[in-house]
């Protein structure tokens, strides 16, 4: 697994552990070892700016996925139930640590854990995941929950 991450933010991130969970949230899904992830942190600004392009909505917001190729969940590391399916570039993520840090305030958690929250909702966007219908909700949250989850059982506090 590649998980590139980019940091452009001004703003110091833990990016090891970033590039980490995003590779345990591959794993977990079962995501072609070979795929590739890119994750790029900005600033308010930068996100304002694509938000509004992409998704026709001023001001920033927290986290934005950007699909290249589609793959989905148990299809990337055993496509055909017989060996490795070809490897795919997934996408970007892109992060805003300082929509991050106000809603971690009023969610009364950490950044850190609002980023990995976050980092992870954007890789289920690329993998085909939605939350707009209540059953589609249930189902993206619930498994986010999950691996979020899984994640915090294996990964060290730092």
């Amino acid at each position: 697994m590649t998980v590139e991450i980019n940091n452009e933010s001004g703003v110091e991130i833990d990016e090891e552990r970033i590039v980490e969970l995003a590779t345990h949230v591959l794993g977990e899904m079962e995501i072609n070892p070979l795929a590739e992830l890119s994750i790029i942190v900005v600033d308010e600004e930068t996100m304002a700016a694509l938000h509004e392009k992409w998704m026709g909505e001023p001001g920033p917001t927290d986290v934005l996925a950007f699909p290249m190729d589609e793959l989905r969940p148990g299809g990337g590391a055993r496509g055909d139930g017989e060996g490795p399916a070809d490897p795919a570039l997934l996408g970007d993520v892109v992060l805003c640590p300082q929509v991050a840090a106000r809603q971690a305030a009023e969610a009364g958690h950490s950044t850190r854990d609002e980023l990995e929250l976050l980092c992870t909702h954007g890789i289920l966007h690329l993998l085909g995941y939605d939350h707009a219908e209540p059953e589609e909700h249930k189902e993206m949250f619930g498994l986010q929950a999950r691996l979020l989850e899984s994640w915090r059982e294996v990964s060290s506090p730092r």
